[in-house]
Protein backbone atom coordinates (compact mmCIF):
# COMPACT_ATOMS: atom_id res chain seq x y z
CA UNK A 1 0.00 0.00 0.00
CA UNK A 2 1.54 3.13 -1.07
CA UNK A 3 1.29 6.47 1.78
CA UNK A 4 0.46 9.51 -0.19
CA UNK A 5 1.41 12.85 2.12
CA UNK A 6 -1.30 14.88 1.55
CA UNK A 7 -0.52 19.03 0.51
CA UNK A 8 -3.45 20.74 0.53
CA UNK A 9 -2.97 24.90 -1.04
CA UNK A 10 -5.20 27.18 -0.65
CA UNK A 11 -4.23 31.16 -1.34
CA UNK A 12 -0.61 29.83 -1.83
CA UNK A 13 -0.21 28.00 1.52
CA UNK A 14 -0.05 24.41 2.64
CA UNK A 15 -3.27 24.50 5.02
CA UNK A 16 -5.29 21.70 6.71
CA UNK A 17 -8.89 21.87 7.19
CA UNK A 18 -11.37 20.32 9.17
CA UNK A 19 -14.19 18.58 7.54
CA UNK A 20 -13.79 20.56 4.50
CA UNK A 21 -14.53 23.73 6.60
CA UNK A 22 -12.90 26.71 5.29
CA UNK A 23 -13.69 28.77 8.31
CA UNK A 24 -11.48 25.38 10.17
CA UNK A 25 -7.85 26.19 8.36
CA UNK A 26 -4.62 25.91 10.26
CA UNK A 27 -1.79 26.63 7.92
CA UNK A 28 1.45 24.68 8.49
CA UNK A 29 3.82 25.81 6.05
CA UNK A 30 4.11 28.90 4.33
CA UNK A 31 5.11 27.73 1.01
CA UNK A 32 3.62 24.44 0.02
CA UNK A 33 7.39 23.32 -1.68
CA UNK A 34 8.74 23.21 1.80
CA UNK A 35 6.31 20.42 2.98
CA UNK A 36 6.54 18.90 -0.61
CA UNK A 37 10.43 18.38 -0.19
CA UNK A 38 10.32 17.66 3.08
CA UNK A 39 7.76 14.59 2.78
CA UNK A 40 10.10 13.24 -0.14
CA UNK A 41 12.99 13.70 1.68
CA UNK A 42 11.49 11.26 4.20
CA UNK A 43 10.93 8.92 1.47
CA UNK A 44 7.48 9.45 0.37
CA UNK A 45 6.63 7.85 -2.79
CA UNK A 46 4.20 9.69 -3.93
CA UNK A 47 2.57 13.42 -3.24
CA UNK A 48 -1.48 14.07 -3.13
CA UNK A 49 -1.69 17.53 -3.55
CA UNK A 50 -4.86 19.37 -3.90
CA UNK A 51 -6.20 22.82 -4.85
CA UNK A 52 -8.78 24.08 -2.10
CA UNK A 53 -9.26 26.89 -3.58
CA UNK A 54 -9.80 25.59 -7.05
CA UNK A 55 -11.97 22.70 -5.62
CA UNK A 56 -14.68 25.53 -3.81
CA UNK A 57 -14.51 27.71 -7.41
CA UNK A 58 -14.51 25.23 -10.42
CA UNK A 59 -10.55 27.28 -11.04
CA UNK A 60 -7.45 26.24 -11.40
CA UNK A 61 -6.24 28.93 -8.86
CA UNK A 62 -3.20 27.69 -7.37
CA UNK A 63 -1.86 26.57 -10.54
CA UNK A 64 1.35 28.55 -10.14
CA UNK A 65 2.47 26.98 -6.53
CA UNK A 66 1.60 23.34 -8.01
CA UNK A 67 4.04 24.36 -10.75
CA UNK A 68 6.67 25.49 -7.91
CA UNK A 69 5.96 22.36 -6.60
CA UNK A 70 6.30 19.90 -9.78
CA UNK A 71 9.33 21.76 -10.69
CA UNK A 72 11.12 20.83 -6.89
CA UNK A 73 10.32 17.86 -6.35
CA UNK A 74 11.04 14.29 -8.34
CA UNK A 75 8.48 12.07 -6.78
CA UNK A 76 5.25 11.39 -8.91
CA UNK A 77 2.06 13.77 -7.80
CA UNK A 78 -1.49 13.08 -7.89
CA UNK A 79 -3.45 16.53 -8.15
CA UNK A 80 -7.18 17.16 -7.38
CA UNK A 81 -9.08 20.33 -7.12
CA UNK A 82 -10.92 22.77 -9.76
CA UNK A 83 -10.39 20.26 -12.40
CA UNK A 84 -13.55 20.47 -14.32
CA UNK A 85 -12.69 20.34 -17.62
CA UNK A 86 -10.73 17.73 -20.17
CA UNK A 87 -8.48 21.26 -20.60
CA UNK A 88 -7.82 21.91 -17.12
CA UNK A 89 -6.42 18.39 -17.01
CA UNK A 90 -4.23 18.01 -20.40
CA UNK A 91 -2.49 21.62 -18.58
CA UNK A 92 -1.42 19.64 -15.81
CA UNK A 93 -0.22 16.72 -17.55
CA UNK A 94 1.65 19.54 -19.84
CA UNK A 95 3.58 20.45 -17.22
CA UNK A 96 4.19 17.18 -15.64
CA UNK A 97 1.78 16.08 -12.90
CA UNK A 98 1.31 12.27 -13.15
CA UNK A 99 -2.61 11.52 -11.97
CA UNK A 100 -4.81 14.40 -12.01
CA UNK A 101 -7.92 13.34 -9.73
CA UNK A 102 -11.62 14.61 -11.03
CA UNK A 103 -14.05 15.09 -9.01
CA UNK A 104 -17.78 17.22 -9.32
CA UNK A 105 -16.45 16.39 -13.11
CA UNK A 106 -17.18 13.26 -12.82
CA UNK A 107 -20.59 12.80 -10.74
CA UNK A 108 -21.46 15.82 -13.40
CA UNK A 109 -20.29 14.60 -16.69
CA UNK A 110 -19.12 11.39 -16.61
CA UNK A 111 -18.56 10.93 -20.76
CA UNK A 112 -15.43 13.71 -20.68
CA UNK A 113 -13.91 11.33 -18.01
CA UNK A 114 -14.40 8.22 -20.06
CA UNK A 115 -13.02 10.37 -23.16
CA UNK A 116 -10.18 11.56 -20.73
CA UNK A 117 -9.47 8.21 -19.49
CA UNK A 118 -9.66 6.69 -22.87
CA UNK A 119 -6.39 9.13 -23.75
CA UNK A 120 -4.61 9.21 -20.45
CA UNK A 121 -5.16 5.87 -19.08
CA UNK A 122 -4.58 5.27 -15.52
CA UNK A 123 -3.55 8.67 -14.99
CA UNK A 124 -6.86 9.81 -14.65
CA UNK A 125 -8.37 8.97 -11.15
CA UNK A 126 -11.51 9.80 -9.47
CA UNK A 127 -11.80 11.61 -5.57
CA UNK A 128 -15.19 10.70 -4.33
CA UNK A 129 -16.18 12.69 -1.43
CA UNK A 130 -18.91 11.40 0.87
CA UNK A 131 -21.34 12.59 3.52
CA UNK A 132 -23.20 9.62 4.71
CA UNK A 133 -22.58 7.64 1.46
CA UNK A 134 -23.81 10.36 -0.46
CA UNK A 135 -21.40 12.22 -2.96
CA UNK A 136 -20.55 15.55 -2.37
CA UNK A 137 -19.24 18.48 -4.79
CA UNK A 138 -17.72 21.53 -6.03
CA UNK A 139 -15.30 21.46 -2.69
CA UNK A 140 -17.36 19.42 -0.80
CA UNK A 141 -20.14 22.74 -0.62
CA UNK A 142 -23.12 21.04 -2.44
CA UNK A 143 -24.57 17.55 -1.56
CA UNK A 144 -25.56 15.30 -4.30
CA UNK A 145 -28.10 12.34 -3.79
CA UNK A 146 -25.88 9.97 -5.55
CA UNK A 147 -24.34 6.79 -3.78
CA UNK A 148 -20.32 6.37 -4.13
CA UNK A 149 -20.69 3.08 -4.87
CA UNK A 150 -23.36 3.46 -7.69
CA UNK A 151 -21.00 5.84 -9.46
CA UNK A 152 -17.95 4.42 -8.64
CA UNK A 153 -19.19 1.45 -10.45
CA UNK A 154 -20.42 3.37 -13.02
CA UNK A 155 -17.10 4.69 -13.76
CA UNK A 156 -15.05 1.82 -13.86
CA UNK A 157 -17.15 0.85 -16.33
CA UNK A 158 -15.59 3.64 -18.19
CA UNK A 159 -11.94 2.39 -17.08
CA UNK A 160 -11.31 4.57 -13.98
CA UNK A 161 -8.45 2.55 -12.77
CA UNK A 162 -7.91 4.68 -9.35
CA UNK A 163 -10.46 6.60 -6.98
CA UNK A 164 -9.59 8.38 -4.20
CA UNK A 165 -12.24 7.31 -1.16
CA UNK A 166 -12.89 10.64 1.52
CA UNK A 167 -15.91 9.99 4.53
CA UNK A 168 -15.73 13.90 4.59
CA UNK A 169 -17.21 13.58 8.12
CA UNK A 170 -14.02 11.94 9.53
CA UNK A 171 -11.48 14.07 7.57
CA UNK A 172 -9.02 16.35 9.40
CA UNK A 173 -10.52 15.32 12.76
CA UNK A 174 -7.90 12.87 13.64
CA UNK A 175 -10.85 10.38 14.69
CA UNK A 176 -9.96 7.57 12.68
CA UNK A 177 -10.98 6.32 9.31
CA UNK A 178 -14.62 4.82 8.18
CA UNK A 179 -13.19 1.31 8.12
CA UNK A 180 -16.64 0.38 6.78
CA UNK A 181 -16.92 2.40 4.02
CA UNK A 182 -13.27 1.58 2.69
CA UNK A 183 -14.12 -2.39 2.83
CA UNK A 184 -17.59 -1.86 1.04
CA UNK A 185 -15.10 0.29 -1.98
CA UNK A 186 -12.69 -2.56 -1.97
CA UNK A 187 -15.20 -4.99 -1.96
CA UNK A 188 -17.00 -3.50 -5.19
CA UNK A 189 -14.28 -2.18 -6.56
CA UNK A 190 -11.38 -4.67 -6.06
CA UNK A 191 -8.41 -2.34 -6.22
CA UNK A 192 -7.44 1.18 -7.15
CA UNK A 193 -9.05 2.32 -3.68
CA UNK A 194 -6.52 4.87 -2.19
CA UNK A 195 -8.50 5.66 1.34
CA UNK A 196 -8.52 9.06 2.90
CA UNK A 197 -9.69 11.05 5.93
CA UNK A 198 -9.20 10.17 9.64
CA UNK A 199 -6.21 8.60 9.24
CA UNK A 200 -4.51 9.76 12.87
CA UNK A 201 -2.22 6.69 14.20
CA UNK A 202 -0.20 4.32 13.01
CA UNK A 203 -2.18 1.14 13.83
CA UNK A 204 -5.22 3.13 11.42
CA UNK A 205 -2.48 2.73 9.05
CA UNK A 206 -2.26 -0.98 9.47
CA UNK A 207 -5.90 -1.16 9.83
CA UNK A 208 -6.19 0.46 6.19
CA UNK A 209 -3.71 -2.39 4.86
CA UNK A 210 -4.90 -5.02 6.17
CA UNK A 211 -8.28 -4.01 4.07
CA UNK A 212 -6.29 -4.90 0.95
CA UNK A 213 -6.60 -0.76 -0.37
CA UNK A 214 -3.90 0.11 -2.95
CA UNK A 215 -3.48 3.14 -0.77
CA UNK A 216 -3.93 5.93 1.50
CA UNK A 217 -3.71 9.79 2.04
CA UNK A 218 -2.73 11.04 5.44
CA UNK A 219 -2.84 14.61 6.13
CA UNK A 220 -2.42 16.47 9.48
CA UNK A 221 -1.34 13.50 11.69
CA UNK A 222 1.76 14.10 9.71
CA UNK A 223 2.25 17.80 10.13
CA UNK A 224 1.30 17.41 13.76
CA UNK A 225 3.96 14.24 13.96
CA UNK A 226 1.35 12.12 15.02
CA UNK A 227 2.57 9.79 12.47
CA UNK A 228 5.93 9.32 11.56
CA UNK A 229 6.47 9.17 7.38
CA UNK A 230 8.68 6.54 7.69
CA UNK A 231 6.74 4.19 10.02
CA UNK A 232 3.83 4.68 8.12
CA UNK A 233 5.79 3.53 4.68
CA UNK A 234 6.88 0.55 6.38
CA UNK A 235 3.32 -0.42 7.38
CA UNK A 236 2.16 -0.02 4.39
CA UNK A 237 4.44 -2.25 2.44
CA UNK A 238 3.85 -4.98 5.52
CA UNK A 239 0.67 -6.50 4.10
Amino acid sequence: MIIYPAIDVRDGKAVRLVEGDFARETVFDADPVTAALRWQDAGAEWLHVVDLDGARSGSTANAAAVAAIRSAVTIPIELGGGIRTANAAERYFEIGIDRVILGTAAVEDATMVGNLVQKWGDRVAVGLDARDGKLATAGWLEQSERSLLDVALQLRLLGVANFIVTDIAKDGKLQGPNLDLLKQSHFALRSGVIASGGISTIEDVREVTALGVDGAIIGRALYDGRIDLAQAIAAGRAR
